[in-house]
């Protein structure tokens, strides 16, 4: 497959440094050109998977059409030939970056993915992982099911047509029953939109007003781009049924069980202007560098942001402490396509392609630089080399989340546990390694505080998941166990 685009940074700086924030789905009812709306909210979704994008319709006289791309949903959802063979008042998407099944994938891993059963076609879009994925498959196979893809997602289309239930909403509850993990869907039949999430609710899922029509969003940003009403999440659990004609239906078809919100889209996975739990994610950003200068306080010159997702947590430490804040790293925004060629000269210039260091603001000054989180190290070693090389008299790391030491199995890309710098140094080493005067981790109770839990975290019963950086899983990861991975001992 070639690249979607001639050169993209991602490609050149492929060093795991970064946890990739799953994907994005969108769907829309009771609207004309729905297909357009859908392509507006996974547009505003783009941060949460780059790969490839998808779009389904349904129309009474066309029946369903679809349109799956490798590359960004502005490059291939805009052009009017393309939206035309996608007509219709019901829509569903997806944004992708893959988290199972094969990386650089072939189209036919793309999302949505379409199935025709007894009483008529469905199409489904998942964000999340199934963490029982294999053990699925392996049944399904055995028992006579063919699989087009390799992602995790299919399993779910397969345990819908092998369910005796009568309709499609009541086979997705009866697949969903026997799926583990984390799991956020948006699927279409040809009158119904169908929105669900995990009994835990690891991931988003919220509900919008569109006119006389509706919309399922993985985040309220992808409502705003359409000028849609953010109505309210979908609850952990809970099942909506929606109609032009009859509105929101709501089911629980899940025993209930306590929330685990992913704490990590506190952090870094939503976009700083969306709404979560009725939090600004912008201010909890805020607030979680207000409550990391007040553990980790330092003397310095001056607050820099790792642009662009330290900037509301630097923003925070800088007003707690008093510090001045400034942008002493820019950010090329245009760095997603350009003509230059990846050459070897130019793979090597790393993150140098990405972020420029204000060297007027640097020089000279006591810096403390404020980061989302570290994974492997590699890009906040080459950033610290940069702000050294424009004259900085010390270099100090205020990160904006706790010591990422274990491995997500819910939908997010992260590398081997072993890859993890937390996962086998500590701060003092990780410190060292980094070659920075001083580095500092938020702490767990203190991320906790920041997005409104003012006890800290709950050890018995954790209000969120945070497996990342507490090795504590809310649900097994069966398939991983089986492949040797080895859980946290129990304290």
């Amino acid at each position: 497959m070639p690249p979607a685009h001639p050169f993209d940074f991602d490609a050149v700086n492929s060093d795991g440094d970064k946890l990739k924030e799953e994907c994005g789905i969108f769907g829309a009812v009771g609207v004309t050109d729905a297909a357009n709306f859908v392509a507006l909210g996974l547009h505003a979704l783009q941060h949460r998977g780059q790969e490839a994008g998808g779009i389904v319709t349904y129309d009474p006289d066309e029946g369903f059409n679809s349109a799956r791309r490798f590359g960004y949903v502005r490059d291939n959802f805009t052009s009017q030939t393309l939206m035309k063979t996608l007509p219709g008042a019901l829509s569903i998407g997806h944004v992708r970056y893959s988290t199972a099944g094969s990386k650089g994938a072939a189209i036919r891993d793309v999302q949505p993915f379409f199935g025709e059963f007894s009483m008529g076609g469905a199409a489904i879009a998942h964000n999340g992982n199934i963490t029982n994925a294999d053990a699925l498959r392996r049944e399904l196979i055995e028992r006579g099911s063919i699989f087009q893809s390799s992602s995790d997602s299919e399993c779910i289309i397969h345990l819908m047509a092998r369910s005796l239930q009568r309709n499609i909403p009541e086979r997705m509850e009866d697949a969903l029953r026997r799926v583990e993990g984390a799991f956020s869907v948006v699927a279409m039949t040809r009158t119904k939109l169908i929105g669900v999430r995990d009994p835990l609710g690891v991931r988003p899922l919220v509900l919008g007003k569109i006119g006389d029509g509706w919309c399922l969003a993985s985040e309220t940003c992808a409502l705003d781009i359409i000028g849609a009403e953010y109505v309210r999440e979908i609850e952990p659990g809970e099942m909506v049924v929606i109609t032009a004609e009859d509105g929101v239906q709501s089911h629980r078809p899940f025993r209930p069980q306590p929330s685990k919100f992913c704490i990590f889209e506190h952090v870094y996975f939503s976009r700083p202007d969306s709404i979560i739990g009725g939090q600004s994610v912008y201010e909890t950003r805020r607030q979680i560098g207000v409550e990391l200068a007040r553990e980790n306080p330092v003397e310095a010159d001056l607050v820099c942001p790792v642009p662009d997702s330290g900037t509301p947590a630097a923003i925070g430490f800088a007003h707690e402490s008093g510090i001045p804040f400034g942008m002493g790293i820019i950010r090329n925004q245009y760095m997603g396509r350009t003509f230059i060629e990846p050459t070897e000269h130019i793979r090597n210039m790393g993150v140098r392609l990405k972020l420029n260091v204000n060297r007027a603001l640097i020089k000279g000054k006591r810096v403390i630089l404020v980061d989302d989180s570290v994974v492997r190290g590699t890009t906040s070693r080459k950033i610290k080399e940069m702000i050294l090389d424009a004259g900085a008299a010390e270099v100090h790391f205020r990160i904006a989340s706790p010591p990422t030491a274990w491995p997500c199995f819910y939908g997010v890309d992260t590398p081997q546990r072993e890859k993890l710098l937390a996962a086998t140094m500590s701060e003092e080493e990780m410190c060292q390694h980094l070659g920075v005067d001083s580095l500092k981790f938020i702490s767990l109770d203190g991320l906790y505080r920041a997005v409104g839990e003012a006890e800290g975290r709950d050890k018995s019963c954790p209000q969120y998941c945070d497996a990342c950086f507490s090795g504590e899983y809310p649900v097994e990861p069966a398939d991983m166990i089986k492949k040797g991975f080895q859980m946290k001992a129990a304290e």
